[in-house]
């Protein structure tokens, strides 16, 4: 039997690597983490979800100041933002978090050993890293993504900012410009326009957050159009450059081509997964530009080598990572692979305000399927939670198949990312959707609101329980 290094060594320190790493010491192996950075966390906490949703909190409560006599409250004066001391808010709080995912945490709590660097493959069970060589019996590709740059001209000389940038700035922008309308581009844009910068987005495709369906895209875009961010859909950037203290972007828009200038440039068209430098050929590791090649057990070509979370492509969530995380734990475990993903029922959620939470199918997916369905809608603003909050805006929609099974749910509004997940639980469950309606909800609520469309579903299912809904009312 050949002599390892390790059990299992694991190459990224990110939400995936730590997740993979923490199952495969808890299941016994002698366990590598080896992450690029001196820090572990990852994309999520040091660049994304942590950051971005700091930002968000403090947008927020500013944009929230400025609407008190909405709430029968005198008016205040409101001073400009002190942009330094939200930085250091986001990063107090990513250095707390921090802490538990420190390196001495991890070899006291789980007996995981750290290694900074960047490994390469020599072959399918042998690394390189800082010089030395490592073998393992198993390894887990956890290397996630990063901002994808497109090749226009001119934009790798301009000292645009990315995600990893944005969150460390020093000041204030007076205005910026989001190349991406995208989920990244549209939480950003929202929260530096409510903080005082002058925003403009310029995206490629017909529509804002172009996965969302149409009607949840428009009502998006008009609520922050209305908030004063300028939007150019269907526009091409063609050309960036330095235009005195800022950076103009020319674009073809509208069949012409239109200058815009700003003080800050933000590139969020998208991610693509970390994969160079790793020597993968050499391991007998396939990837293309989506992403790593696996199978449904989450192994690469190579069998003894296992891939996890942003750098396979697919759903590019934490919580995705997370539960591949699992999976290939396990799997690389087992005397063979057992189990395999199951993506149906992924939710995600866009934190603007207000949030846009999905889970399974959308009309356009459904429709590009070829599924007959059938759609059931309620308004926040019929909800007594939501007239008592001030935050009426949005709805939710519900589809079912011609069987009457649920097959998907969108919802727009306050905390949509909360309230998705009792339809994650149902579509995972194969819940009725009559159980939903039934089950007592407390009022005043929210979550209501899937109690209250769930009885829409019911009474447009036969003439009965129409008469029983309108007594009932």
């Amino acid at each position: 039997m050949a002599d390892f290094s390790f059990d299992m060594v694991v190459i990224g320190g990110g939400a995936a690597g730590l997740t993979s790493s923490i199952w495969s010491a808890q299941l016994g192996s002698k366990t590598l983490l080896i992450e690029k950075e001196e820090k572990l966390g990852g994309d999520c906490l040091h660049y994304g979800c942590i950051p971005s949703k700091s930002l968000i909190k403090s947008a927020n409560v500013y944009h929230l100041m400025k609407q008190v006599q909405q709430y029968g409250l005198p008016k205040v004066p409101i001073e400009p933002v002190d942009f330094p001391k939200v930085r250091d808010r986001i990063q107090g709080i990513i250095a707390g978090i921090q802490k538990h995912d420190s390196p001495e945490a991890f070899k006291k709590q789980y007996n995981i050993e750290t290694r900074f660097g960047s490994p390469r493959f020599l072959d399918s069970r042998t690394l390189e890293c800082n010089g030395a060589k490592i073998t393992a019996k198993k390894i887990i590709l956890a290397t996630g993504s990063s901002a994808r740059i497109l090749p226009i001209e001119g934009l790798k000389d301009v000292p645009f900012i990315t995600n990893v940038e944005i969150f460390l700035l020093d000041k204030l922008p007076a205005s910026l410009i989001v190349l991406g309308g995208g989920p990244i581009g549209m939480e950003m844009a929202q929260s530096f326009s409510r903080l005082g910068s002058k925003v403009t987005v310029i995206e490629f495709a017909d529509c804002i957050l172009p996965k969302e369906d149409p009607d949840v895209s428009s009502y998006v875009h008009e609520l922050l159009a209305k908030e004063g961010i300028e939007f150019f859909v269907q526009a091409k950037a063609q050309k960036v450059c330095k235009a005195g203290e800022g950076i103009e972007v020319t674009m073809e828009y509208q069949g012409n081509m239109k200058k815009v200038l700003a003080q800050r440039l933000l590139v969020a068209t998208g991610r693509q997964p970390n994969v160079a430098g790793l020597d993968l050929e050499k391991a007998g590791v396939q990837y293309a530009p989506q992403g790593i090649t696996v199978n449904r057990n989450l192994q690469t070509t190579a069998k003894n080598i296992y891939a996890c979370g942003d750098c396979k492509g697919g759903f590019l969530f934490t919580h995705v990572a997370e539960y591949d995380a699992r999976i290939a734990a396990l799997n690389a475990k087992l005397p063979w692979p057992l189990l395999k993903t199951d993506y149906t029922a992924v939710p995600w959620c866009t934190f603007t305000d207000p949030e846009v939470a999905c889970v399974g199918l959308n009309e356009t997916m459904a429709q590009q399927a070829g599924i007959q369905y059938k759609v059931y809608k309620y308004d926040f603003a019929h909800l007594d939670r939501a007239l008592a909050e001030g935050a009426t805006q949005g709805f939710i929609k519900l589809l079912t198949d011609i069987k009457r099974k649920i097959i998907g749910a969108q919802i727009v509004g306050l905390h949509a990312g909360e309230l998705i997940h009792e339809w994650v639980a149902a579509i995972h469950a194969k819940v009725d959707i009559g159980k939903i309606e039934k089950a007592m909800h407390v009022y005043p609520t929210l979550a209501q609101i899937n109690k209250k469309v769930s009885g829409t579903y019911l009474a447009a299912q036969s003439p009965l329980i129409k008469i029983a809904t309108y007594l009932l009312k």
